[in-house]
């Protein structure tokens, strides 16, 4: 059975499912990161990417626009996202509750939503294309992989140089960095640490939406309760295991993405190996990844410390 995994066509399948996985777990961690360094634990990304796939079928479905699915989703992250800055930042609620807080509720209300308006119909939404690059998908194995993939996928990809320039090349990335490192410094050069924290929470959360989207405009046709399966907690552990440096997180993000596409892989193609175990083996090296993450942490000085101003 095992000999199977090693065909060219297996090969391609299973990286090429790992680059697609890798979307809404790369998404949200850069907006997670971004969060981060501003000196905000945000907890509730997994509520947030529940939210964006609910709020990106229900849109999607209702107008035939998968863009517009995709905008809507991102505004619900956001909303959600300026819901846990509120209670975090200016209420300073204990941003762990919160998140915690934020997630129960995205459950409850997602199950209750779809049950009152889909759960009978089972309805079938559209999802992305793939877009393939011209020249570089020619390209024998590699385009297949690489070059082949939905315009999510690609966007994916792209923020991590962007969010990489914009967090240590901008001026507004350093005030970033440094309301998680040394609120007070921020301040005292007049720049206002709440409002800098509340965009950078904001910003998560739409990354989150977005991320949650692509589990229904890209992944699976239809929604179902609990469809993000715990990769909203993945994604802050990516933020942790890739000690808050983009290149790492991509890194983490792969591994992380790959584990997924080979269960997927060894049930397709028949396996001894219970596929309960299989599915386990991200979570299993997501702890594994926590229980060293603290060897030389650059985690911001401040994270998750409300800063009240004197």
């Amino acid at each position: 059975m095992l000999g199977d995994l090693f065909t060219t066509a297996i090969i391609i399948n299973l990286f090429s499912t790992m680059i697609r996985l890798s979307t809404p777990l790369l998404i949200a961690a850069m907006g997670e990161l971004v969060a981060e360094r501003s000196g905000v634990m945000n907890m509730g990304v997994e509520g947030m990417m529940l939210m964006g796939a609910l709020v990106g079928y229900m849109v999607s479905l209702s107008t035939d626009s998968l863009w517009l699915g995709i905008l809507f989703a991102i505004l619900a992250g956001g909303l959600m996202a300026l819901l846990l800055a509120f209670m975090s930042i200016t209420l300073k609620v204990d941003q762990t509750v919160t998140g915690l807080a934020l997630n129960l509720l995205s459950s409850g209300l997602t199950l209750f939503i779809f049950r009152a308006f889909y759960d009978k119909d089972n309805t079938v939404n559209q999802l992305f294309s793939p877009f393939p690059i011209p020249v570089l998908s020619d390209i024998p194995i590699v385009g297949d992989i690489f070059f082949n993939q939905k315009a999510p996928t690609y966007f994916a990809f792209l923020c991590i140089p962007v969010i990489a320039f914009f967090l240590y090349r901008t001026r507004t990335g350093l005030a970033i960095r440094s309301a998680g490192e040394n609120p007070r410094a921020v301040d005292t050069r007049g720049i206002n640490v709440n409002t800098i924290r509340y965009m950078a929470v904001i910003f998560g959360g739409m990354m989150a939406g977005l991320a949650g989207s692509f589990f229904t405009n890209g992944i699976s046709s239809r929604f179902m309760p609990e469809i993000t399966a715990g990769r909203g907690w993945l994604a802050i552990i990516i933020v942790i295991a890739g000690n808050w440096q983009p290149t790492r997180m991509l890194i983490a993000t792969l591994i992380f993405a790959l584990l997924d596409a080979l269960q997927f892989t060894l049930q397709g193609v028949g396996t001894d190996i219970p596929f309960q175990l299989l599915l386990a083996m991200p979570y299993v090296i997501a702890l594994i990844a926590l229980m060293s993450s603290r060897v030389r942490s650059r985690m911001p000085g401040v994270l998750g410390v409300p800063y009240v101003k004197e």
